[in-house]
């Protein structure tokens, strides 16, 4: 079956610049992943950049990225970093040199040292600490920048940093986990206002991640239908200003009441008989029923902001960009205004509290040497981003 996308249909690749970069003074360095890894070193990419702008430019012709804010603005308020502004501007400069457009992030995860010894998101008086660093962005870099993405998935942020402690900094804490949610989207709010001021015809959205929750008995109804309202309705109602809804999705967790992963339960999701890649339950169709119920709900257009599997052997990848852009196909076709993909993740990198070894890159990155090696999946989804034709085929069964 060959499919084919609209001219104007976006296709990227996305990375953090936390995960790709040297860390540099912020509240992931120095923490200790789940495989061991200490969040210092991660793929050297401030020290490939040649290389690297090549590989991004290869995969696709749009890049979802992000800037390392804890480098940049040293302290509260302060002026950046001259030798950090400089290179992020050449960056910027080589990619749009090769003709890639940028997806911006303002704020992926992370945060200075300094912001978080203040509490970071907890605290309303520190919204204005963001909000200067998000305009001197603006201004000092927005002249690369095509589309603005403000926060990256802040229902992940909230839920790992306040609610389950596998984020900086750590905390059990459901109250705090809304007054995060709460300064988030009056952030936001306040700097998509800014943005429109300065660059009127850029679209701004979100990135919320989307998951299907569903419950294998009577006990997991309950936290699948908590977990549901929490992720799916209460944190994106804070994130309604925007001109674009993104979304990004990675699979179906179920409830037996504790949540179902591969990662945490890998027998009980073989005994179930469930498809996964290495963490997640792998399950594709929960992507259009996704975009059903957020195209319904806001009728907005939609980006689809990351998407991807933690594959290591690379071979439920290639499926998997088939089977997402069989179904992304499938939605457009239905009427639903989609007008871009970015794949998760451009090369392998430290996947946050997890480490390196969990692997989404179309590019392999050696883990000692930091060496990029396109992996076949690359190779597929750059045919496919740069000519948006793709033939869907069946490469194997995916491992149960």
């Amino acid at each position: 079956m060959r499919l084919t996308f609209p001219e104007k249909f976006i296709f990227g690749t996305s990375t953090a610049a936390v995960q790709v970069e040297t860390a540099f003074e912020h509240d992931w360095q120095g923490i200790k992943c789940r495989d061991g890894h200490v969040f210092d070193q991660t793929t050297d990419h401030e020290l490939r950049l040649e290389e690297d702008v090549n590989i991004i430019a290869t995969l696709a012709p749009s890049y979802r990225m992000s800037l390392m804010w804890s480098k940049l603005q040293r302290e509260p308020y302060g002026a950046f970093d001259e030798a950090t502004r400089l290179h992020y501007h050449t960056l910027l400069k080589s990619l749009k040199a090769r003709g890639v457009s940028i997806m911006m992030v303002l704020h992926h995860f992370s945060n200075p040292l300094w912001f978080s010894k203040r509490n970071s998101w907890e605290k309303e008086e520190n919204i204005p600490l963001w909000i200067d660093y998000a305009r001197r962005v603006i201004d000092e870099y927005g002249e690369y920048v095509s589309y603005w993405n403000t926060f990256n998935e802040p229902n992940v942020y909230a839920s790992f940093g306040w609610l389950t402690g596998f984020f900086p900094p750590f905390k059990i804490n459901p109250l705090a986990a809304g007054k995060v949610v709460v300064n988030m989207g009056k952030a936001h709010d306040q700097i998509y206002d800014y943005l429109k001021s300065r660059f009127p015809h850029h679209p701004v959205g979100i990135s919320h991640n989307c998951a299907v929750f569903a419950a294998e008995n009577i006990l997991g109804w309950f936290p699948a239908r908590l977990s549901d309202w929490w992720f799916m309705d209460y944190v994106p109602q804070h994130f309604e200003k925007v001109d674009f809804f993104g979304m990004s999705y990675y699979g179906r967790i179920s409830h037996d009441p504790l949540p179902i992963t591969y990662l945490n339960h890998p027998q009980k999701i073989k005994d179930l008989g469930r498809k996964h890649d290495d963490i997640w339950e792998y399950y594709p169709e929960g992507l259009r029923t996704c975009l059903d119920r957020y195209w319904n709900k806001y009728k907005k257009p939609i980006i689809i902001t990351e998407n991807g599997v933690c594959d290591e052997s690379d071979f439920l990848r290639l499926q998997a960009i088939q089977d997402y852009a069989a179904i992304i196909h499938q939605a457009i076709h239905d009427g639903i205004d989609i007008q871009g993909y970015y794949h998760w993740s451009t090369w392998d990198n430290v996947e946050w509290h997890l480490g390196p070894s969990m692997r989404f890159g179309l590019y392999q990155t050696d883990p000692k040497t930091r060496n990029r090696f396109m992996k076949p999946s690359g190779a597929l989804y750059a045919s496919l981003a740069h000519s948006k034709k793709i033939t869907v085929q069946q490469y194997q069964e995916v491992a149960i």
